[in-house]
């Protein structure tokens, strides 16, 4: 489960690439780590256009099984995920890098190492695809609880690739190399487009080879450095 993710690129690079039309009005830092339930910058549906706005990175969780935000959706055909697929709740949620902990403890310090992911060893600018939603309760910590209503997201996940299985052989999020418009757009059933827009060759083949593990001197690694 991906529970911390980098997007350092500025805001006129991600309207670039994913062709947003507004200008979100604020500061847009670079953020070297994304974690639950912060605010980073995520691209909906707005009309016909996208619009680049910022939410809490976390859904609501089926409300049977309560617990904390949901940040790695993969069952996507339970019920309570099936009607946040349509177009007007996906998004992308622009990334350079993401981590995932070792699976065993390094021998010298005693602990898991973080390793990273990106495309190569410049970290370039790509997406996640989420799905987003409005939720009316309370963020933040019980001590310091901040009111909604707030803009929530989560991103889908997959079968992790070869470089991925060996650090996380449960998932890995499901990262558009291309095909934005096609995931943001078309009606129908999304697992089956997530399906034919990444999975199918001769995408699944690209991502296999472009995803790479980062620097040693990092003790990450990435998706295709």
């Amino acid at each position: 489960m991906c529970n911390l993710y980098s997007i350092t690129t500025n805001q006129e690079a991600i309207r670039a690439l994913f062709r947003v039309i507004n200008r979100y009005v604020g500061n847009l830092p670079p953020m070297p780590g994304v974690f639950p339930d912060y605010p980073a910058p995520v691209v909906r549906n707005a009309g016909a256009e996208r619009e680049l706005t910022m939410m809490r990175w976390g859904m609501p969780p089926p409300p049977k099984l309560g617990g904390p935000p949901v940040t790695n959706i993969r069952n996507t055909s339970s019920p309570h995920w099936r009607g946040l697929l349509k177009p007007e709740n996906r998004c992308l949620v622009p990334f350079n890098s993401f981590a995932e902990y070792a699976p065993e403890p390094n021998p010298e310090t005693k602990k898991k190492d973080v390793v990273w992911f990106a495309l190569n060893d410049d970290r370039p600018l790509t997406a996640f695809a989420g799905i987003w939603t409005e939720f009316k309760g309370d963020r933040g910590t019980k001590s310091k609880p901040v009111p909604g209503p707030h803009l929530v997201y989560g991103f889908l996940t997959t079968s992790p690739n070869a470089v991925v299985e060996p650090i996380h052989p449960k998932a890995t999020p499901v990262i558009l190399l291309t095909g934005w418009g096609a995931f943001m757009k078309q009606d129908g059933d999304l697992p089956a487009q997530v399906d034919g827009v990444l999975s199918k060759p001769p995408r699944a083949r690209e991502l296999r080879e472009t995803l790479a593990r980062l620097a040693p001197k990092s003790k990450s690694k990435t998706l295709a450095e």
